[in-house]
């Protein structure tokens, strides 16, 4: 499988969710990830109080610069809060 098989596989999947049953829920609240290593995931982002939302998310992955000791930050785009584009990895 290459890389553009995996980004595939990602995309319409929650980002923490069991394998089993990737998809969002009825009822739930999501922000689309952009861009970066959790590009087309969603987060499911349900009972996140507006001022957290506002800051947007630092994200455990093992698939950033970082490998499992990374987190991939995603912050609100200004122009559509529902969508969080990707501004970086770290440690």
């Amino acid at each position: 499988m290459d890389e553009r098989d995996s980004e595939q596989l990602l995309r319409g999947r929650v980002y923490g969710a069991d394998h089993d049953d990737p998809g969002p829920r009825p009822g739930r609240a999501y922000r689309e990830l952009v861009g970066g290593p959790l590009d087309g995931l969603l987060l499911d982002v349900t009972g996140w109080a507006a001022d957290t939302l506002a800051d947007g998310a630092a994200l455990p992955t093992h698939l950033g610069r970082y490998g499992g000791a990374g987190t991939s930050r995603y912050e609100p785009r200004p122009t559509d809060p529902r969508r969080w584009d990707w501004t970086g990895d770290s440690r």
